[in-house]
């Protein structure tokens, strides 16, 4: 069984590390390498991966 990370990273993306598959609501996939971040603020040009717009405009640092 393959080993995935995801870091929620303060003020930040998701970043997914490991080899995932990701597809859409309707099965499309999108296309990842072994380590790429994805959006939480909603701000990304390039949804649903991050393209660090969120800088200095998001505010999150959960913990469990």
């Amino acid at each position: 069984m393959s080993e995935v990370t995801i870091k929620v990273n303060d003020n930040g993306p998701l970043r997914i590390t490991g080899k995932v598959e990701m597809v859409d609501a309707v099965g499309n996939r999108f296309e990842t390498k072994e380590s790429f971040i994805l959006c939480r603020c909603g701000l990304s040009g390039q949804k649903p991966f991050c393209d660090l717009t969120h800088k200095g405009k998001f505010e999150s640092a959960p913990r469990v």
